[in-house]
């Protein structure tokens, strides 16, 4: 499968050692480039430094939940339009509503699958897909 254009960046934040780790083998599978944070405060040094293309963000999180360290991300105007992907245990609508607030882009429940986690990244990253994708 050839991945044409520019590999996506994509930083995935979980303190869940096992998460970041099938996220990282996923996303590579998928021709992406892969940076890990297991925390919000590692995550905006992340950020800072490589400006990833997109952001999965579990919310439960020590120190920094994922809700604050989206917030905090989208207040950059530097990267107030990269899309974040908020990561969660439990699939309540209430998570969803308060991850919007923050202005996070969408919302999977973990475990993922690869098609998951692959699709997600292609829908808020690719170009207009019906424009000139390849066959």
């Amino acid at each position: 499968m050839g991945n044409t254009g520019t590999p996506v960046k994509v930083l995935v934040i979980d303190d869940s050692n096992t998460i970041r780790r099938s996220a990282e083998i996923f996303l590579k599978q998928g021709g992406h480039e892969v940076l890990l944070a297991e925390d919000g405060f590692d995550a905006l040094s992340k950020v800072n430094d490589h400006a990833p293309d997109l952001i999965f963000c579990d919310i439960l999180m020590p120190r920094l939940d994922g809700y604050q360290t989206c917030a905090i991300i989208k207040k950059n105007a530097r990267f107030a339009r990269t899309p974040v992907i908020m990561l969660s245990s439990k699939d309540g609508l209430f998570d969803k509503a308060r991850g919007r607030m923050v202005g996070s882009q969408d919302y999977l429940t973990k475990p993922f699958t690869k098609d998951q986690l692959l699709q997600t990244v292609a829908r808020y990253t690719s170009a207009q897909p019906d424009g000139d994708a390849a066959p």
